[in-house]
């Protein structure tokens, strides 16, 4: 496969879950924001900055104010990490590598993007946000299942994969660490009915609160949450998950390819490295820390496929 090829599938996959991934960052702002008990905005700085767009909404738009926040991940175009700019990417992409997508997954692409597209054709009020967040989960839910019930299992497929499941890792750890910028009002929150509502919107925000429950219960532990988003291999978001699975499709184009890579390497070690963690090591290490250096293996491992795969060739 010509670089410039594999290229375009892995960010096609990589900017479609970015879209919806966005949209559940919002999500959590919007129910954390439900949980304060005064004006406050400060979930919303916290939101950019796990999103890692502090900066540039900082220097456009100066203080944090929640319309401003919504505004700038939903529809800014000079925000790349937006969902508008966001499902243009994927789109563009799908075009550069149309032959070697189904028809089928051609048409709920192109499709998504132009409904996503209208319903971000101007600001969205408090009172829609629910039912646009609702709409670009369910529009890039239908691209992912055309891929899986229509593609064959090859290289292009597993390109495809690869940039979904490191984007969807990225952005769990990230819906993750929003609990740690958000300041509640006083240490003695700590397991308040706030505290809990915080970390149910987490589970929330990544379709997890009726997994977690047959799992763990009805009853809100932050442990169990940390275990079950990192450490349980059956939840479809979790980073062990994620990590599994990028590092399977890999390991089919050392295959497909005969050629073992600095890539899969790294895959192999991330992998490894997450089985041999338990939550009480995570916790005492500390949370964003280690939230903080799995962003930096992911972000270094994307790079390394960049290279192994000459996506610019």
């Amino acid at each position: 496969m010509l670089g410039k090829t594999a290229n375009g599938l892995y960010w096609l996959a990589r900017s479609l879950e970015r879209a919806e991934n966005t949209a559940r960052l919002l999500d959590v702002g919007q129910r954390i924001a439900l949980t304060r008990l005064g004006p406050s905005d400060d979930e919303w700085g916290s939101i950019l900055q796990s999103a890692g767009t502090w900066q540039g909404y900082t220097d456009k738009h100066g203080e944090v104010r929640r319309d401003d926040a919504v505004d700038w991940m939903l529809r800014a175009s000079d925000n790349p990490s937006s969902v508008l700019s966001s499902i243009q990417s994927a789109r563009q992409n799908a075009r550069m590598v149309r032959t070697a997508l189904t028809e089928e997954l051609w048409e709920a692409m192109n499709g998504g993007y132009m409904a996503i597209r209208d319903a971000l054709s101007r600001k969205v009020s408090e009172r829609d946000l629910p039912q646009i967040l609702g709409l670009i989960r369910q529009r890039t839910a239908l691209v992912r299942g055309a891929t899986h019930g229509t593609m064959l299992r090859n290289d292009i497929y597993d390109f495809l994969r690869i940039g979904t499941f490191l984007e969807r890792a990225d952005n769990t750890a990230r819906i993750l660490d929003v609990k740690y910028y958000v300041l509640l009002p006083a240490a003695a929150a700590v397991g308040s009915d706030l505290d809990n509502m915080q970390w149910e919107s987490i589970l929330l925000s990544v379709s997890a609160r009726g997994g977690y429950r047959l799992v763990h219960g009805n009853r809100i532990r932050p442990r169990d949450i940390v275990r079950f988003l990192i450490l349980d291999r059956r939840m479809p978001r979790s980073l062990i998950f994620c990590c599994g699975k990028m590092h399977e499709n890999l390991r089919y184009l050392v295959q497909d390819y005969g050629m073992q890579t600095p890539s899969f390497e790294m895959a192999d070690r991330l992998a490894g490295s997450i089985v041999a963690q338990d939550v009480d090591t995570i916790f005492d290490e500390g949370l964003h820390e280690y939230i903080q250096g799995f962003l930096g293996s992911i972000s270094q491992l994307g790079r390394q496929i960049e290279i192994d795969y000459r996506f610019y060739e």
